[in-house]
């Protein structure tokens, strides 16, 4: 049983970069951030999928929808596709995270570390693997589109090559990007990293 998993990261927001979104209430796509939607969706038409899963934030439904309107399909939330829960991170920006020695630790070691009041890597990279896995023999030969967020993208990527989650810098995942990953049962394959539409 192989499923094709294109694994997407929502839209950017207006300030992608400039705080930590986390799963602060509110973070919206921007009409920037609508129009790279519309701009992904468009692209996703010219792919073979059937269902489109998401995160239950803001900025990722509306990434979905925009596909799932383009596709012909309807979004269902997957809440093991959200955001890290960051715990009191989140809504800070990074100028101010930077002087957090916890956050350096964080950023250094995300295997041993657990954010403040939230989860370690290590249990984001379990949810969101034990989702494919229950996907699997649902979309044997069939694929499915799963919008999420950049560290979950890297959490389920890194698992398939074979790499700990603390390599999580040697990728990026690009605001509306698809990565491809086929999955059968024990075995997968990386099929495209980080392919964005701008």
């Amino acid at each position: 049983m192989t499923a094709i998993f294109l694994l997407v990261r929502h839209a950017a927001h207006d300030d992608v970069g400039g705080f930590l979104a986390g799963r602060t209430a509110g973070v919206a796509l921007g009409e920037a951030g609508r129009a790279q939607a519309e701009r992904l969706a468009q692209r996703l038409r010219l792919e073979h999928f059937d269902a489109v899963f998401t995160s239950p934030r803001e900025r990722t439904q509306q990434t979905a929808n925009a596909i799932a309107a383009a596709a012909g399909l309807t979004v269902e939330t997957a809440p093991e596709l959200d955001e890290i829960d960051f715990g009191r991170w989140s809504g800070q920006d990074f100028t101010a995270l930077q002087q957090d020695p916890l956050w350096q630790r964080w950023n250094s070691a995300r295997s041993l570390t657990r954010t403040p009041g939230g989860e370690t890597m290590l249990d984001v990279q379990r949810r969101v693997l034990g989702l494919l896995e229950r996907l699997v023999p649902s979309f044997d030969g069939r694929a499915a589109v799963l919008v999420s967020h950049a560290d979950v993208i890297k959490a389920a990527v890194l698992h398939h090559l074979g790499l700990g989650v603390d390599a999580w810098p040697r990728l990026d995942i690009a605001p509306a990007s698809v990565s491809r990953l086929a999955v059968d049962g024990g075995w997968a394959q990386i099929l495209g990293l980080n392919e964005t539409v701008g």
